[in-house]
This record gives structure tokens, sequence and C-alpha cells, in this order.
């Protein structure tokens, strides 16, 4: 029979796909109208063979060309590769191994770029072809065809370096036992790029650890001592990135070598390439990071600590520097807007901390680096780096000539930090330290006045910690007013860094603010006449953070006037679509739950506003073109937050609102929707509806209830735990507001909660003492449902009710209730019960505290003096004591 002939290109077919490659990477061609063309071959079940054959055999064609085939057969591949006809599949492999080879660089990168992807869907059982092949070339000694190999074997490791450590039917050993021995050869080509991608290839490895890579440990580290001083910068930056992965997920590999590998990232941290530097000064954070012993890196402080502050100097081309020359006149680039990312609103949760950042533009750079190292090393060391960091400082700082005032401004950044790590020994010396910040504030270099902002923000806490100090309420009136003063600086730089370094001090302060409200809220309103969209989504915020710090003190008519008005007319000169509403929003919510009833007046077309945009934007989900705009979701995850800001600021004010309108439908969409911050959100506001208008949920609540519940099953607590959380909430809620009518779903629920209250390792601390607070609520509402299960989660439970919570009573009626309709069920329990019990600081419900000592004494009466004293013995000495204000 005779072999079935090989796939060949007809002439013509070929010049047409050539013809739309060549207007395919050329800058001036219609791109929509060639990607529609380039969808039409795509029809046709031999397109990606023309494609292969183009990157193959395409001599004569332009290498661009022939590299766009090779883009699109990728892309291709991963779509539809699994339901391609076999001789197709067959075909593409065929010709893509003898150009694992190719002469030519770009074209043999391209293949390895291909061949990954391919490898990713077909893993090694479907192509052990590729492995033969690319064992052959590793062995060929020539060099195209050994860069060829490990070009594609590096793109394998990076993508799934797992799949190279599994054992294959039809070969005799691993992948990767196979490869390792010939890549560590690879550590003394003469040639830079394989020396560059074997190290690679092996510093995929570090976390997943194949055994090919541990029994050849010593080989390997031996290799990383012998490159770290490597001509090629590439290799040495990829020497230092191997020592950082190994210390952050092997330290107990490094440990035995630590001292000479510390002394060569020292080196290396001096690199005249700067990327070489900055991989090495990973290097101190992570040590840190680690927790191994402070020891090992004491005696290197003295020379480590000046290189980080060397480093620490802006480099003359560092981008921030021209960024810093632009003033307000300057209109923002859409480079400068970074994508910004509104946090879903989560009930009870503790809110993380923003990463400070000094500089505008957020690239990772040596400089940041070496700032973090230092504020790592000083939190490790303390005040021990201050003797060797100090002089080096004041030697800065005494450097007033204009050519050396960026050894000035590192001097201001290290004192920032080490802000924190070095407070003890900084602490006495306060006020000389900000008396010296004070004047830069006005320095005539916009980055010294910046960085400024920054470090006084560091102190923050420690400012205001100090205002009964004598002069202390003097110096924070100077920072206050300083930075003030410069959140109206014309260039926008300092603009941001003073506008976010006073939300940082508006955290702290909070009612200290309050003497100095409308001068705070003039300077702000003047700065946002003036501010452009970047730094007017940090003033934003500045605003919200000042809400949040002073409360109900910002409901005075004298404060609303200065800055409702140019709110309220950005909020009706912004479109739906228009994504500086985000921030607005975001900002109106804090005002919102500052002023409370007060904030009613402006209520209505809030209200209405938020209506619209969830309408919209769930219309836009369906239909972008009915709604005039693309569907993005975080409009409706922000009305849905400041919706929920106005229902806890207005109360039971905002319920002719919700009563003439479509919340409650638009709600229970939300709540099924299939993004988890949409749900979130949507759940945080079904909670705070129930507390002030459960009225308006009830024609659909037992759907409310049932949606609630299925964000609970174990599956959706692991998937999204926020929403789980605010669901858990959510349902406690409206139990207490429902009272039987949650009946339906108590077993459900409650069997959902009871594992979260087993098994609480890893999970969300906010989702277990919700957990604890809904059980009880359920069991206050539904006690005689509750009562015979007791005994499943009664000891979990009282174990988690050992927390400090305003919600705690609700949970403890539920506790009393069900101890009442079955005591005779919980008294296996009864130590935990005593614990929980015990756990209070003060029970301020005097009805609460009667129905805690009925339940202490009922059982001391159950059980009889001597088995009460049985019990007693089982718990701490300061537990019993505790329990003594019970009357027992």
């Amino acid at each position: 029979m005779a072999a079935p002939a090989l796939w060949q290109p007809q002439e013509q077919g070929l010049r047409e796909i050539c013809t739309l490659l060549e207007a395919h990477i050329s800058p001036n061609s219609d791109q929509a109208r060639i990607w529609q063309q380039l969808q039409h071959y795509s029809q046709f079940p031999d397109f990606n063979n023309y494609l292969v054959f183009l990157l193959a055999r395409g001599e004569g064609k332009s290498i661009e060309v022939r590299q766009a085939a090779g883009l699109l057969l990728k892309n291709n591949l991963r779509a539809t590769f699994s339901s391609m006809p076999v001789p197709s599949q067959q075909y593409i492999k065929s010709e893509l191994l003898p150009c694992i080879g190719a002469t030519n660089r770009a074209i043999r990168s391209t293949v390895g770029t291909v061949i990954s992807v391919l490898f990713q869907i077909v893993r090694v059982a479907g192509w052990i072809e590729l492995f033969q092949a690319l064992h052959k070339c590793l062995d060929s000694n020539d060099l195209d065809h050994m860069e060829g190999a490990m070009d594609a074997i590096y793109k394998i490791c990076e993508d799934v370096p797992e799949e190279l450590d599994i054992d294959v039917a039809g070969l005799p050993e691993r992948p990767i036992n196979v490869f390792m021995p010939r890549i560590l050869q690879f550590f003394q080509s003469p040639h830079a790029s394989l020396r560059k991608l074997a190290l690679g290839c092996i510093n995929q490895y570090i976390v997943v650890m194949p055994s090919a890579l541990y029994m050849s440990m010593d080989q390997y580290l031996q290799g990383l001592f012998n490159l770290a001083k490597d001509p090629s910068a590439d290799v040495r930056k990829l020497v230092c990135s191997a020592w950082v992965q190994l210390i952050e997920v092997r330290p107990s590999i490094l440990e035995p070598h630590l001292k000479n590998v510390t002394e060569l990232i020292l080196q290396a941290n001096k690199d005249s390439d700067d990327e070489v530097a900055l991989e090495a000064c990973e290097f101190w954070s992570a040590y840190c990071d680690v927790s191994m012993p402070p020891e090992g890196l004491r005696e290197f402080l003295p020379r480590l600590i000046p290189t980080l502050l060397s480093n620490m100097v802006y480099a003359d081309d560092d981008e921030s520097l021209a960024d810093a020359e632009e003033d307000e006149s300057f209109p923002d680039r859409d480079q400068d807007l970074k994508p910004r990312f509104h946090a879903s609103r989560l009930h009870g949760s503790e809110t993380g901390e923003d990463d400070d950042d000094d500089d505008a533009v957020n690239v990772w750079n040596l400089r940041k680096c070496s700032a973090a190292g230092l504020d790592v090393l000083s939190n490790v060391f303390g005040d021990n780096i201050l003797p060797t960091l100090m002089p080096l400082i004041e030697q800065n700082l005494a450097r007033t000539d204009d050519d050396s005032w960026k050894e000035r401004e590192t001097a201001v950044l290290s004192l920032g930090a080490i802000a924190e790590g070095c407070i003890a020994g900084l602490y006495p010396h306060l006020p000389q330290i900000v008396a010296f910040l004070i004047p830069l504030l006005d320095d005539k270099f916009p980055l010294i006045r910046s960085i400024t902002c920054w470090t006084l923000s560091r102190y923050s806490k420690f400012i205001v910690q100090s205002l009964d100090h004598p002069n202390g309420r003097e110096q924070f009136d100077k920072i206050l007013m300083g930075l003030l003063r410069r959140i109206l600086d014309t260039n926008k730089r300092v603009q941001e860094a003073a506008c976010s370094a006073f939300a940082t001090l508006e955290e702290e302060a909070a009612e200290e603010l309050v003497p100095h409200l409308e001068v705070i809220l003039q300077h702000l309103m003047c700065a946002y006449g003036k501010y452009q969209k970047r730094n007017l989504r940090i003033l934003y915020d500045a605003l919200g953070t000042l809400a949040d710090a002073v409360g109900a003190e910002l409901n005075q008519a004298k404060y609303l006037d200065i800055f409702m008005p140019p709110l309220i007319t950005k909020w009706q000169q912004l479109q739906n679509s228009d994504k500086d509403l985000f921030p607005l929003l975001e900002c109106f919510t804090s005002i919102a739950q500052a002023l409370g009833p007060g904030f009613a007046q402006f209520a209505e077309p809030v209200f209405q506003r938020c209506i619209n945009l969830i309408q919209s934007q769930q219309l836009a989900k369906i239909d972008p073109t009915a709604a005039g705009s693309l569907y993005d979701r975080e409009f409706i995850v922000c009305s849905l937050d400041l919706l929920s800001g106005l229902a806890e600021g207005l109360g039971a004010g905002i319920e002719s609102l919700v009563a003439q309108s479509n919340l409650r439908d638009l709600l229970l969409q939300c709540c099924m929707d299939e993004a988890a911050d949409v749900r979130q959100s949507a759940l945080a506001l079904l909670g705070d509806l129930s507390r002030v208008c459960p009225i308006h949920l009830h024609p659909r609540l037992q759907e409310f209830l049932t949606v609630a519940a299925k964000q609970l099953s174990p599956q959706s607590v692991k998937d999204a735990v926020s929403v789980a959380n605010n669901a858990c909430w959510a349902i406690g809620e409206l139990a207490i507001k429902i009272g039987k009518e949650i009946e339906p779903v108590v077993i459900n629920v409650v069997s959902c909660l009871v594992p979260i209250l087993k098994s609480p390792e890893g999970l969300n601390k906010s989702l277990i003492e919700n957990s604890a607070i809904t059980l009880g609520r359920l069991s206050w509402v539904c006690p005689d449902i509750m009562a015979p299960h007791m005994d499943h989660f009664m000891q979990a439970w009282c174990s988690a009710l050992c927390i400090d919570d305003f919600e705690k009573e609700d949970a403890f009626h539920g506790l009393c209730a069900m101890v009442a309709a079955n005591p005779s069920g919980a008294v296996g329990s009864l130590a935990y019960i005593c614990q929980a019990c015990a756990s209070w600081t003060e029970i301020k419900s005097e009805g609460l505290h009667s129905e805690v000592c009925q339940i202490m004494n009922g059982y001391k009466q159950l059980l009889g003096n001597s088995g009460w004293e049985q019990c007693m013995a089982t718990l701490e000495p300061a537990v019993v004591q505790r329990l003594a204000r019970y009357g027992v």
C-alpha cells in the first residue's frame, strides 16, 4: 500500500496568506479589515498547515512574515489544536521539529514559543518525538541546535515545569532526569546564551524541586558560585535570582553556604549593571522575611547599609526625574492614569494598610528596592543600625549645594524608610527630626518636597502620640499646615505626595483634626478646582479619609457649604459611562456614612443615580449597543457600596427611597451574579437593608435567603471567602428582623456554618466570627430547631464566641435560648460554655446578664455541688474567677 502523500501548499494560497501577513505587520494597515480576512482564512481546515509551512520552510520570505505566521499559528493552536484533523496535527508537529536548530535566531525563538504552547496541549505522552529531537539537538555540539533546544526547554520549564518531572510510557526516564545533567554541563559553556538558558531552566525548578535537581544540588550550587562573576550581566542576574529564590523557598539548602553567598550578593549589589544590582538587592528582604537568624547578616551591616544608601540616590536616567519637572499645567497622559481597583465592601474586615509608594510612577527599581531593604533591616535590627546609618544621613543632609540635591533627597527617604523599625532610638529626637523636615517642604527641588511629605507621613502615628508633649501640638499644627500648603503645590508630583501623606495623617489624627476642619476643607476644595484626573483620584481619597476620621463632626452647614457644592457639580457633569465616577462614588460612600442623617438633603439624586448605573450596566452586559456603553462591573460594585453607605448613614431614612425604586429586584440579580466582587457588595447591601428596612425585601425574601445560603457551601467558601463572609452576616441580620420566617433555610445554613467553626484553620478571621454570631442569631429566633442538633457544634461554637464584638450579645441570646430549650443536650459542653461566658469584659444588656446567670445557676443545681466542682476543676483559675460575676 502506498504511503499517504505529504500535504503540499498551493502556490496561490501561499501568496495570498503572505500578502495578508505582510499587511498584518505593517503599521499603517487597516488592522480591523485584516483581522476579518484572517478570520475568514482560519475557516479553511489546512490554514494552520500554511502557517507552519511559512514558518518552517519560508526561505525567500522576510523573517518578519515568517515570525508573524508562527505567532498566529501559536494563537490558533491554543484555541483549536485539539479539534484539528489528525493529519494536520501530525504535519504541524513534524514541520516544527527540524526547525529547532534553524540558523536564524528569531525563527528558532518563534519555533520554541510554538513548541511550548503545543506541548502544554499534548504533554509528554502526546509528543514523544519532541524529546528525542531535543535530546539529539542538545548532544549535537552545533550552537544553533543546542541554543534552539535550550530555548524550547526553557519556555516549557517556564510554563509547565512539573510536566517534565513525570513518568511516561515509552520513555525509560523522566524527561527532566535526562535533561538535568546536560543542562548543568552548559553552566561551563563558552557561549553566554547557553549559560543563560541553562540557568534560566534550572531556576524554574527551585520551587517544585524535582529529585533530579535535589540529587544534583551540590553541582548546581558550585555552578552558581562559578558564575557569580560571569562576564555576561544576564548570567549574573540569574545567579542572584537563584540565591533569592533559594533563600525564599529552600533556606536550609543555603544555610551551610550562607556567609559566602551573602558576600557575593553584597558584591553584586554594587554591580555596574542596575538589573543585576536590583536582583541582588531583593536578597535582603527575602533573607529577613524567612526569619533566618539575623546574626548571619549582622557582620555585613557596616558594608551593606552604605551600599543601600548609595543605591537609593536617583539614577540619572530614572524616568521619575523627567516626570518631576511637570507642573500642573502639563496635561495628564493616558499612561499616567494607573488602573485603579475598588475593594468590594466586606463586613467585619480589618482594612489592610496601603502600600507606601514614594514614587508616582509605579516602576520597581533599584532605588525603591534598596529603600525597602533598609526598611526591612530596620525592623529586624532596630536601633542597632543607627550608629552606621545616622552619620551617613547627616553627611548627606549637610550637603546644601544644588548639585547635591539627590543625596539630600536620599537622606530624607532613609529617615522615612527607618521610621517604624528604629522608632525607639529616634523617638527622643523626633522634635529635631520634624523641625529639620518642615523647611524641606518648601525646598526648591520638587522631589525633595515630595519625599519630605512621604517621610513625615511615616512618622504620623508618633507625631499624633506626641500631642501632649511640650510643643507637641505646635509641631502637629506645623506639619498639618505644611502638608496643606504642599497640597496646593504647582508640581503634580508634589501634589500627589502631599495628598497621600495627608490621608495617612488623617487616619492617625482622627478627632484631632476637628478644630482645623474649616482650613482643611478650604485647602482640599481649592486643590479640587485645579487638580487633573490622576491627582483628583488621590484627593477624593483624602476627602473620604477625612470623613471617616471625623465622622459626624463634618455634619455642619459651614462645612457642607465648602465641600458639597463642588462635589455635586462634578457628580452632575460626569456621564454614566465615565470611569472618573468610581473614586467619586467611593468618596460619597465615606461622606454618607460620616454625615448620617445629615446626608438626607443630598440622598435622593445620589440614590437614583446608583440605581440607574446598576440598571444600565446590567443592560450593557446583555446588549452593549442598547446601553450605549461596554459592560464594566466596577460601576455596579461602586454603586452597591454607595447604597450600603447610604443605608448605614440614613438608617430608616432610606426607606422611602427604597420603596419607590426597583432596588429589591436589581439587588437579587446582583446577589446571583457570576462575578464574586458583585456578589460580595450585593450581599453587604442585603445585610444593611435587612437592618434598616427589611419590609421591602419581603416579597422575595425566600429567594434572597436561598441565594445567600448557597454562598456558604464548602466549595463556595473555598472559591470566594469574602462573599461567604458577607452572605453569612446578611443571613444573621435577616434572622434578627424576620424571626421565624427564616426557618426554611436554618438547617441548610447551620450545616454549612458548623464545618467553618470546626475547621477554622486558614480561614478568614472575619468569616469565623460572623459564622459564630449568625449561628447564635439563628438559635435565638429558632431555638426549637437548633437545640436538638447542638451537640454537633456547641464546643466549636463556644470557642469561636470568645471574641470582642458588639454583635456578640445576639449570639449569647441564642446560646441561652438553646440551652433553655435543651439543657441536658449541652451538659457535655459545659466547660466550653463556661469559657465563652467568662470571655465577656462586660455584658451591657441587663436582660442578657440575667439570662446568663440563670443558665449558670441552672447547671450548678443540675450537677449538684460535687459535679459543679469537678467541672470547675477543668478550667483555668482566671476563668473560674470571672464566672463569679454570674453568682456561681
